[in-house]
């Protein structure tokens, strides 16, 4: 496992804030008692789900609330979570007369779910069916526009009462889902680090912790040490101690990490990659690995790590190259759109140790093809599969 740069020690003076979930559940079978840790938070519960997800928690999501003396309401969901969507889940909950809201399957329903639980005023409890990112441990939600483009942040004063997360449920899902998520969480390090320099301000409202830039970076070396493990056991739908640890990598220190200890360019650029077409397709983490990739060349990071990263993420299948994400290096114009979407005023691009202006991220995106080639070609590693035209 690389070692990565060390940031510099912050300074003094500023509000330093950590902020996490009330109670975080993980393990085998955990979705059988659900109901056991919804009913302290509300005995009217609201549980949104899509159909897909539905089909298979649905009978243990009802058992465990006929267990626990929780009546059972049950609303769909659709692909992104939009403005509109917050708004009809918030209509439900005031319809029901719920006290808490529960989000049963992956990021955008969870996000929905938050962003509606706090405009209804309600507690609410994300019960994430795959590991593919560390939304469901903070306190905003990432809004989209019906197309599927990054809209905004909204930002809630609290984070959800409870984090459930049943691994087998994890293990029963294409493995591309928890490959996602290490993608996603191998930000984490990478972004803390950066804002740890320069002291910027948090989503968590201060200045970063000890305690947040220090779980990023053991996310950082748990899925270093496990990712590949995780990722072959994932393959035949096992739940191994490897697995165990990636999912709690993905979901509990990521989000704890990227919340408390910062985010920069890396999911800047996924946010700016939303805005052009070629990308909807993709998970959030594979875009995200676009961004972290990205963020290295832009910082000038050491040459062992920029092969260390390609070498594993290639690995585990993640895309490194502009081709593999449906742009190319001449899609100049459509890079321009990115790098303006990833650098607009508010995006936490501002957080790196230096300006990034519209060229400079143009350039470095354009240098990913090249580079990623490069490395692949002499480690013998062909582009992942799921990515190759």
């Amino acid at each position: 496992m690389p070692t990565p740069s060390e940031p510099a020690p912050a300074g003094a003076g500023a509000v330093r804030t950590l902020i996490a979930p009330l109670r975080y559940v993980q393990g085998r079978g955990a979705l059988a008692r659900v109901g056991e840790f919804v009913a302290p938070l509300g005995r009217t519960p609201l549980v949104v789900a899509d159909d897909a997800v539905w089909g298979f928690t649905g009978g243990t999501v009802r058992d465990s609330f006929a267990a626990a003396g929780l009546p059972l309401v049950r609303d769909g969901f659709g692909t992104y979570a939009t403005a509109a969507a917050v708004e009809a889940i918030a209509a439900r909950i005031g319809e029901t007369g719920s006290d808490v809201v529960v989000g049963v399957g992956g990021g955008s329903t969870i996000d929905a779910v938050k962003a509606a639980g706090h405009l209804a005023g309600v507690r609410w409890a994300s019960v994430p069916t795959l590991a593919s990112t560390d939304a469901p441990c903070s306190a905003l939600s990432v809004i989209y526009t019906e197309e599927g483009a990054f809209e905004e942040y909204r930002f809630f004063p609290r984070n959800p009462d409870l984090v459930l997360v049943d691994t087998q449920v994890v293990a029963n899902a294409p493995v591309r889902f928890l490959v996602a998520g290490v993608g996603d969480a191998l930000a984490t390090w990478v972004e803390a680090r950066a804002v740890a320099r320069t002291d910027s301000e948090t989503m968590a409202g201060g200045v970063p912790t000890l305690t947040g830039t220090a779980l990023a970076r053991l996310s950082w070396d748990v899925l270093w040490e496990n990712a590949e493990s995780a990722v072959e056991a994932v393959r035949h739908h096992l739940v191994t101690p490897a697995v165990e640890k990636v999912v709690e990598a993905n979901t509990l220190l990521s989000g704890l990490g990227f919340e408390s200890g910062g985010l920069a360019a890396a999911h800047a650029i996924h946010n700016g990659l939303t805005a052009v077409p070629h990308t909807h397709g993709l998970t959030h983490g594979e875009k995200v690995n676009i961004g972290t990739l990205t963020q290295l060349v832009l910082e000038g990071a050491p040459r062992a790590e920029i092969v260390a990263f390609v070498e594993l993420t290639t690995r585990l299948g993640l895309p490194n190259t502009l081709t593999e994400v449906g742009l190319g290096v001449d899609d100049v114009d459509a890079l321009t759109t990115v790098a303006r979407a990833a650098t607009a005023e508010g995006e936490t691009i501002h957080a790196m140790p230096f300006a990034v202006r519209v060229p400079d991220l143009v350039d470095a995106l354009r240098s990913l093809e090249t580079l990623s080639t490069t490395i692949r070609d002499r480690a013998a590693l062909p582009a992942p599969a799921a990515h190759r035209a």
